[in-house]
């Protein structure tokens, strides 16, 4: 499949609406039909690595879990190195950690301290962009790290939940592209 139009439909027919999962109300949005189909994959692989290389990145920071399984094989598409961002307490050895609020309570998020330095244009890639705290949180923690953000790039955008307006101040002119809206 070619042109933006042929990949947007593929990529839609590959993600499955889970009505009220996690909660009563919620539609999820279930894209393991994505990753156990190789073309889809193969194609979702190939667009985001063309936002990398559109940005000019030099590392690819994926988010805890599924821009992990996004972000690598990205990377490897475009000849990046891979930084994982994770959950608090995940990582061994010296890291940079970011807090962050959510609906109810917080989180935070860390890397490594030496993964990232000031020659390095980091584009972040996850899944889904819904509320942005999680990204926003990530685009700080990259800033603190001395390295320079290239963009967001997410396979699927909510937005309605408004994540986009919340990072633009945050992204500071850097690009975010979202294969998909809904």
């Amino acid at each position: 499949m070619t042109g933006t139009t042929g990949i947007t439909e593929l990529l839609l027919s590959r993600i499955r609406d889970v009505a009220d999962y996690p909660e009563p109300g919620v539609v999820f949005k279930d894209i393991t039909p994505l990753l156990a189909d190789p073309a889809a994959f193969a194609a979702l692989t190939d667009a985001l690595a063309g936002v990398a290389a559109e940005t000019g990145a030099t590392k690819v920071v994926g988010l805890e879990a599924r821009g992990f399984i996004l972000g690598a094989p990205v990377a490897l598409r475009a000849g990046l190195g891979f930084i994982p961002v994770r959950k608090a307490g995940k990582l061994p050895g010296a890291t940079l950690g970011q807090a962050y609020d959510l609906e109810y309570g917080s989180a935070e998020i860390e890397v490594h301290a030496e993964d990232l330095d000031a020659d390095d244009r980091v584009l972040v890639v996850d899944d889904v962009l819904a509320t942005g705290g999680t990204a926003e949180a990530s685009l700080q923690l990259i800033r603190r790290a001395g390295a320079r953000v290239a963009g967001l790039a997410v396979l699927m955008e909510l937005g309605f939940l408004g994540g986009r307006a919340r990072l633009e101040p945050a992204l500071a002119g850097a690009p975010l592209k979202a294969l998909l809206t809904v």
